[in-house]
């Protein structure tokens, strides 16, 4: 069985899930491990992944997703937020660039650290609204992201990796 993982990490933490997800592949033919190239590599699995841009898929990764048809895939993604219901709504956002001729074997997501930048723009925020409870948690969730992906979410996505080529 070849397997592809086409990834697009911005900040580093899909590229380590990407990585432990070939990892967990060791006895598999894994044909491609890398951000998208000019060519799509012919596989029978494609594992997937983006980071989070704005609660979407990165863009390099929906062009990916669009030229895929009648192929077999795993989609994963890591996000600065973490919470069930919040990735059930980004892979509901992400599922719309899949073709619906490909078979979706199955999603996993995980909480990512974030860009310094983000912190810094939440703290400008309250210094000019410093009543605002939702900027105190979104820089709870900021300091809480920083230690992401963590050693379960390896252990996690590599489990998934393994369950979605059996």
């Amino acid at each position: 069985m070849k397997i592809a993982i086409i990834y697009d990490s911005n900040t580093g933490n899909t590229k380590e899930l990407a990585l432990a997800i070939k990892d967990a592949l060791k006895g598999y033919e894994v044909v491609y491990c890398d951000k998208p190239g000019d060519v799509i590599p012919k596989a029978d699995i494609y594992f997937i992944g983006s980071w989070t841009d704005k609660g979407d898929t990165s863009n390099k990764i929906k062009a990916v997703l669009k030229d895929l048809h009648d192929q077999k895939i795993a989609y994963f993604a890591t996000a600065g937020f973490n919470g069930d219901g919040y990735y059930k709504r980004l892979f509901l956002r992400a599922k719309i660039n899949i073709p619906d001729d490909n078979e979706i074997l199955g999603h996993f997501y995980c909480q990512g650290k974030m860009p310094m930048a983000v912190r810094e723009r939440y703290e400008a925020l309250i210094k000019a609204n410093p009543d605002d409870q939702k900027l105190m948690v979104s820089i709870s969730n900021f300091d809480e992201a920083l230690s992401h992906p963590n050693h379960d979410d390896i252990d996690n996505v590599k489990k998934w990796a393994l369950e979605m080529v059996e």
